[in-house]
């Protein structure tokens, strides 16, 4: 209110010029919010003095009425102009306070957040890559949907034969005629590839030899229990060189055995039958969980089966164009996920899908 028009109140209407001056001071004392609301309501509220004169006008003679509603409008409106601004200082002041008291310093790092780890099985993997990398192999990739040709018919596997059943292989175009005669045109189906084996037969066409080579990828068969599943991942290494001979697949078994699993993990070499190596061998390592006395998981037999292997059958070499006669070589396969089972006391195959980290972050 300016100096003028308060002369005029306190000449006038001297009540009116004494509540606005106790009312303006409560105001501009209050130092928060809170208070700010307690001068308003004993100020402007409905049982304040201010509200009470108002109320009393037509009470008051004809010639005094004008003079109060006048006066008294516009100290109401003084008194109410008032209490915004000093709510909107207020305000000010505890948002300047809070930004005071809460600075960011955005130059500091931020919360940690949690980092995850490659997955057991990938793991894995690349612990194998790098023991046979170091013995001077190539690593080598192949389709995981793959032509018949290559799944089966070039690695020694007719038309007739039994793994190309339906029940054990995850067709994507199969060209079939009735069963039981000869497969009309087998080699031009496409299928999932349920093992790496492809891959071996990709590179001798590519190349001359010498090969030495692993493969490593996922591969599909119509399996599942605690120790398969339809999707699962494995592992094969091909050989092929001049003079290569059993003693040599068994050497690098042995060497594999003691780098991956540990010097004093024993392999077992027994016959077997593949229809892609002749002669064929299943290669086993004692038990880690009773040291090769003997428990449940080994069937109380203190071995495990880790892979089957063998000599390269002389009849693959004509698919690829090779001199059986002048070269000779071994191939091996292992299931990545039967490697980690075996290395880590793992119980249940599953237990790496479920996405469970408390047993992911063991690994």
């Amino acid at each position: 209110m300016d100096d003028a028009l308060m002369a005029q109140l306190k000449e006038r209407a001297p009540g009116l010029a004494a509540l606005f001056s106790a009312g303006s001071k409560a105001i501009l004392d209050a130092d928060d919010l809170a208070a700010l609301e307690e001068a308003r309501v004993a100020t402007l509220g409905r049982k304040s003095p201010l509200v009470e004169m108002l109320r009393s006008i037509n009470t008051l003679d004809p010639e005094e009425r004008p003079v109060l509603g006048r006066f008294g409008n516009i100290v109401r409106r003084e008194l109410e102009a008032l209490v915004e601004a000093r709510e909107a200082e207020l305000k000010r002041a505890a948002l300047d306070a809070s930004l005071a008291g809460e600075r960011i310093d955005v130059t500091l790092p931020g919360q940690p957040f949690p980092s995850g780890h490659e997955h057991l099985i990938s793991q894995t993997m690349r612990e194998v890559e790098d023991i046979f990398v170091g013995l001077g192999y190539r690593v080598a990739e192949g389709p995981e949907v793959e032509l018949d040709y290559y799944n089966f018919t070039a690695l020694n596997t007719p038309p007739s034969h039994p793994a190309r059943s339906a029940h054990d292989t995850f067709w994507v175009r199969e060209q079939r005629e009735a069963m039981p005669e000869a497969v009309v045109d087998a080699d031009r189906g496409v299928l999932l590839r349920t093992h790496t084996s492809p891959v071996q037969v990709r590179v001798m066409e590519q190349q001359e030899p010498p090969v030495y080579i692993v493969c490593l990828g996922k591969v599909y068969r119509r399996d599942s229990d605690a120790t398969h599943t339809p999707m699962f991942h494995q592992v094969e290494g091909l050989v092929v060189d001049e003079g290569i001979t059993l003693a040599d697949l068994k050497g690098t078994v042995h060497f594999f055995a003691e780098e991956f699993f540990g010097g004093d993990r024993a392999i077992r070499v027994r016959p077997h039958f593949f229809p892609f190596t002749e002669p064929s061998i299943e290669v086993d390592v004692n038990c880690e969980l009773c040291g090769g006395k003997g428990c449940r998981s080994c069937k109380y037999s203190g071995w495990l089966e880790i892979m089957g292997a063998g000599m390269v059958d002389p009849n693959l070499y004509g698919f690829v164009g090779y001199d059986a006669e002048k070269v000779s070589g071994f191939a091996f396969g292992m299931g990545v996920e039967r490697m980690a089972m075996l290395k880590h006391g793992i119980p249940d195959l599953r237990l790496f899908y479920e996405n469970d980290v408390r047993f992911l972050r063991q690994f």
